[in-house]
C-alpha cells in the first residue's frame, strides 16, 4: 500500500473514540516523517490539518512520546512545525532533535513560537546562520510573554476530516486554523532566507529569573540560553542526571509553598550546564486566587553547597575553622544573655520570658553540638589524609547499647522502634571513645529521623572471630531511601520526600559524611550498601587477646 493510499484510509475513518484518534495520530506522524518529502501538496495540506484536528484529542504524554519516536529522523520541515506550535513539553523534544536543512530553518523561524525559537537558540549543532537569523530577530523575539489563562473549547463529537468545519468546529479549532495557516504560510515562503546578523557571543552565566506555569512546566525565562530551560518541569524531580530539579521542588510544588535552594541540572552550553540553585515563590491570579504558578531565580551553588565528592579547594578545612571561630563567639553571647534572664540575674523576669530564654538556651546548646560537630569533621578530614591513629580500645558492644539508651526519648518521639542484634563477639574496636559515640549516634539519629511512623529500624553489631580485622555495624535501609543512590544520600541538599528543604538542622547527607570522615579518620569507613549501611571499625580483638595470652605466660 502506497503512503497516499494509507493516508486516505486513515482520513476516511474519522476516528471518534480517544483510542482510534491516538492510533490515527500515531500513523500519520510516522507516514509523514518517513516519507512527507514524497507525498503530493493535497495529500500533505489533508494530513496536516487531520493532525490539527485530532490534537485536543489526543493526550499530551502521547504526543511526547510520538515527538521523541520520529524528533532523530525528523526531517519533513511541515510536520517538525506542527510540533514546534504545540504545548513546551512536546515542542521542545522536537526541537532539540530534529535535522532539518539550513533553508529549511530560515523558512520556519518566522512561522514558529517565540517558544520554539528559544529551544533552537540552545541547540549548539545548527547552522551557523540559523544563530545569524535568531539574533536579527532581537531579544523580544524569543522571551515568551507573560501566560494567559486560555479556555479549553470542548471537542466535537465527531469531526470529519472532508465536511467544512460549522460554527461550533470552527469556535473550538480557532487556534488549530490558525495552526494550518502557518503552516500553508510556511510553505508558501520555503526557501527564502532570512537577513542574517552577528551572533551575540557567549558568556558565562551565574544567574538567571524564571517563571512556570500552573503545570509546572518552566514557561519563561531571563538570564540564560532558553533553549537550556524552556520546558523544564519543577513538578517531578529529575533522576540519573537528567536536566530538572530535585525532590525538594517537587515536594514544595505539591503543597504549593516556597522553593527554597533547590537543586536543578541544566545541559547545554558550558555558560549553562551544570548545577544551579532555585529558589520560587507561587503566585495566584489576584482576581479568582487561582493557582498561575512559579516565579523566581536561580544562582550557581556556593562552594559550602557543593555536593560530597566534589573537589574542593585545599584550604577548605582551614575555611571550615574560621567560619566555626566566627560562629562561636556570637553564639556564645546569645547563650549567656538568656542564661541571665533564665536566672534572673538583673532582676526578676516574668515566666514567658524565662521559658523563652530557657528555650534559647536548649537550641543554642543544639547548634553548639552542630558547630562541633563541623570542627569534628574539618579535623578527621585532615587527619585522615596523613595516617589513621591508633586509637584506644573501646568496648563497641556497650557503646551501642549506651547510644541505644540516649535515643530512647527519640525513638518514642518518631514511633520508631530500633532492634540491633550482636553477632559473635566480644566487639572490641579501636577507636576513640567519644568519637565511638558519637558514629554511633550519628548514624542512628539520621536514619531514625527519615524513618517513616512506625517503621522497625533493623541492625546487626558483627565480628564473626577474634582474628577479624573489621568490627561491622549494619543497619538495614529504612523504606524511605530504600532505592536511593549513594550520591544521593550524602548529598547535603538530598531530601528522602523533597518536602521539608532546610527543616532538619543536620541534614542526612551532613551526618553521614561526618560519620565517615570519623570512621577513616580511625581507619575504618562507612559503606553504603544497596541493602544496608555498614560502618566499618578496626577491631582490637586480636590485641586483648594477645595481652591476655602475654599475662597467662607470665
Amino acid at each position: 500500500m502506497t503512503a497516499d493510499s494509507m493516508i486516505a484510509t486513515i482520513l476516511r475513518q474519522a476516528p471518534t473514540e480517544r483510542r482510534a484518534s491516538i492510533a490515527a495520530w500515531r500513523q500519520l506522524s510516522d507516514i509523514l516523517a518517513q516519507r512527507g518529502n514524497q507525498l503530493g501538496d493535497d495529500d500533505i495540506r489533508r494530513s496536516l490539518h487531520a493532525l490539527a484536528v485530532l490534537r485536543p484529542r489526543v493526550p499530551e504524554a502521547v504526543r511526547r512520546d510520538c515527538a521523541r519516536a520520529i524528533a532523530k529522523h525528523g526531517r519533513f520541515a511541515p510536520l517538525v512545525a506542527l510540533y514546534a506550535n504545540d504545548v513546551p513539553a512536546v515542542a521542545a523534544i522536537m526541537l532539540r532533535s530534529a535535522q532539518l536543512s539550513e533553508a529549511d530553518w530560515l523558512a520556519m523561524l518566522p512561522v514558529t513560537s517565540a517558544m520554539a525559537r528559544s529551544v533552537l537558540a540552545g541547540r549548539t549543532d545548527l547552522p551557523h546562520g540559523i544563530y545569524r537569523a535568531l539574533a536579527s530577530l532581537g531579544s523580544a523575539s524569543v522571551a515568551l510573554p507573560q501566560p494567559a489563562v486560555a479556555a479549553e473549547a470542548a471537542p466535537a463529537s465527531v469531526v470529519s476530516f472532508h465536511a467544512a468545519p460549522d460554527a461550533a468546529i470552527e469556535n473550538g479549532t480557532s487556534q488549530i486554523s490558525e495552526l494550518v495557516r502557518r503552516i500553508d504560510k510556511y510553505q508558501a515562503t520555503r526557501g527564502q532566507p532570512a537577513t542574517p546578523a552577528a551572533a551575540a557571543a557567549h558568556q558565562q552565566r551565574s544567574a538567571f529569573l524564571f517563571e512556570t506555569g500552573p503545570d509546572g512546566v518552566i514557561q519563561w525565562v531571563d538570564g540564560v540560553t532558553r533553549g537550556a530551560v524552556i520546558g523544564l518541569s519543577i513538578a517531578e524531580a529529575a533522576f540519573g542526571g537528567e536536566p530538572g530539579t530535585d525532590g525538594v521542588a517537587a515536594g514544595a510544588f505539591r503543597q504549593r509553598a516556597e522553593i527554597l535552594n533547590a537543586r536543578m541540572m541544566l545541559e547545554g552550553t558550558p555558560a549553562d550546564a551544570g548545577e544551579w540553585r532555585i529558589s520560587a515563590l507561587p503566585w495566584f491570579d489576584p482576581a479568582t486566587g487561582q493557582f498561575r504558578g512559579y516565579r523566581g531565580s536561580a544562582r550557581r551553588p556556593n562552594r559550602s553547597e557543593t555536593p560530597y565528592g566534589r573537589p574542593v579547594a585545599a584550604d577548605s578545612g582551614d575555611s571550615i575553622r574560621q567560619l566555626i571561630h566566627e560562629l562561636r563567639s556570637p553564639l556564645n553571647a546569645i547563650s549567656g544573655f538568656a542564661q541571665i534572664v533564665a536566672g534572673q540575674m538583673f532582676g526578676p523576669v516574668s515566666q514567658s520570658y524565662r521559658t523563652m530564654a530557657d528555650t534559647i538556651v536548649a537550641d543554642a546548646l543544639s547548634v553548639q553540638t552542630i558547630i562541633d560537630d563541623l570542627e569534628t569533621a574539618a579535623r578527621s578530614n585532615a587527619i585522615s589524609a596523613i595516617d589513621p591513629s591508633p586509637g584506644e580500645i573501646v568496648d563497641m558492644g556497650a557503646v551501642v547499647t549506651q547510644v541505644e539508651s540516649d535515643l530512647a526519648s527519640l525513638l518514642s518521639e518518631q514511633r520508631v522502634d530500633l532492634s540491633i542484634s550482636r553477632v559473635g563477639g566480644p566487639f572490641l574496636g579501636l577507636a576513640n571513645d567519644a568519637n565511638a559515640r558519637r558514629m554511633v549516634g550519628r548514624l542512628l539519629t539520621a536514619l531514625i529521623d527519615v524513618s517513616e511512623t512506625g517503621a522497625i529500624l533493623v541492625g546487626q553489631l558483627v565480628t564473626e572471630s577474634p582474628h577479624d580485622d573489621m568490627l561491622q555495624l549494619r543497619i538495614v535501609r529504612p523504606a524511605t531511601i530504600r532505592f536511593a543512590t549513594a550520591s544521593d544520600l550524602l548529598d547535603p541538599g538530598f531530601s528522602p520526600e523533597g518536602e521539608a528543604p532546610g527543616a532538619a538542622v543536620l541534614s542526612l547527607g551532613f551526618s553521614l559524611r561526618l560519620v565517615d570522615s570519623l570512621a577513616r579518620a580511625a581507619g575504618g569507613r562507612l559503606d553504603i550498601g544497596h541493602n544496608a549501611l555498614t560502618l566499618h571499625l578496626r577491631s582490637a580483638n586480636s590485641r586483648a587477646e594477645a595481652g591476655l595470652e602475654a599475662q597467662q605466660g607470665e
